[in-house]
């Protein structure tokens, strides 16, 4: 059973407010600062924040849960601001000193993000000279700070990947997002030129997957923070997914119960072959979201009793995220082409459905054939191929 999750009763409130926003999203190409101060005023934004600040170290199930629900009313709002949101765990695992920058000053503070390691640095006394055009940067309209990649070398010749974080002093954010599906999740570029980060601004990726970040163990009372950044950066994707594939159910529902063929008259929702894709589809979404579920408490679990998980646990929850959301997308697929021509009319609330469900595979977390490599290998005793992270 589980138990009350204060923060999703708060939110069930604002959801017809952002549904009612999903189209000029699209129109704005960005989350309407509407949407983010309704979000900000229940504290989504503080689901991760250490208490220290004011947040609220949710567990990932009680994230997870505002999340797919979110997504339901508008995908693109649900995709930016769980970004947002989780880019604050990654904060935390970071130097105290960093932290105090952020959120000592404005509690409220959040980050944006562009993690592929395509910055250029430049070595200097204390820190890098960062530059680079950073583009896939969800909801950074709404951002105070950005956390960029990189590579550095270190002192055995090869190169580590590295996060840097800049304040929004630091970089301009080019306006480039036209795209079909997520429009109105603002994912710019952010453009940084010759930015100076000092070295407690900066972290290798493999030190916050290990437990060796500057900022683990700041809070020994946790019950989030004593894990790996990545699950929790990429919780959002496949939530989102659940979330549309669930909210497609029931537009399918309300629109083929009264829906009659053009030439014939014939009831559609009482024909067999819907009554059987919609059967099926429940039954996938369904079988998502225990996956997930499962998947997000075993997360939890870990997390909460200080316990780092193993490498095939890693590749599992690596893993899981991109088959559920694999099986999403092929249920709303199923009800889609089964909708008929005016599905595809834009006020139409289902081909955006149809739309941003195929975006959340488009991620390289949610690439299932990398993903099948992954834990394949990992089945069989493979060493870990550095090419697919």
């Amino acid at each position: 059973m589980k138990k009350p999750n204060p923060l999703l009763e708060d939110l069930k409130p604002l959801l017809p407010l952002i549904a009612a926003n999903a189209t000029r999203a699209e129109q704005q190409r960005q989350v309407p600062d509407e949407n983010i101060a309704l979000l900000k005023s229940i504290g989504l934004h503080r689901a991760f924040q250490p208490k220290a600040f004011g947040g609220l170290e949710l567990s990932l199930p009680e994230f997870a849960d505002c999340i797919a629900l979110l997504a339901g009313s508008c995908a693109s709002t649900a995709w930016a601001m769980s970004l947002l949101c989780t880019h604050s765990h990654q904060l935390a695992l970071f130097s105290a000193q960093l932290q105090q920058e952020i959120w000592g000053e404005n509690p409220d503070a959040t980050a944006s993000s562009s993690i592929a390691p395509f910055g250029r640095v430049v070595e200097g006394e204390g820190g890098v000279h960062f530059s680079g055009e950073m583009g896939w940067s969800s909801g950074c309209d709404h951002g105070e700070w950005a956390i960029v990649g990189c590579r550095r070398q270190n002192a055995e010749g090869g190169q580590d990947y590295c996060f840097a974080v800049l304040p929004r002093s630091d970089y301009q954010i080019r306006d480039d997002w036209f795209a079909a599906g997520m429009k109105g999740s603002g994912t710019k570029t952010l453009v940084i030129d010759n930015a100076w980060v000092p070295e407690y601004r900066i972290q290798k990726a493999k030190d916050m997957m290990e437990g060796k970040s500057a900022g683990f163990g700041l809070y020994p009372d946790s019950q989030i923070f004593y894990a790996p950044y990545r699950p929790y950066f990429a919780s959002g994707f496949s939530t989102v997914s659940l979330g549309v594939a669930e909210r497609m159910l029931e537009v399918f529902r309300e629109k083929t119960k009264n829906r009659v063929r053009a030439y014939t008259g014939a009831a559609v929702g009482a024909a067999t072959p819907a009554l059987m894709r919609l059967a099926e589809s429940t039954h996938q979404v369904a079988a998502a979201r225990a996956f997930l579920e499962k998947t997000w408490q075993d997360h939890a679990e870990h997390s909460a009793a200080h316990r780092y998980p193993s490498r095939e646990t890693l590749a599992f929850w690596r893993t899981n995220q991109a088959y559920a959301t694999k099986m999403c997308i092929e249920a709303v697929d199923r009800l889609f082409a089964a909708a008929g021509g005016n599905a595809w009319f834009e006020h139409n609330e289902m081909q955006r459905l149809f739309r941003d469900s195929h975006m959340t595979g488009a991620h390289a977390y949610t690439d299932y054939d990398v993903c099948a490599q992954i834990l394949g290998r990992e089945l069989m005793g493979l060493e870990p191929d550095p090419s697919m992270v």
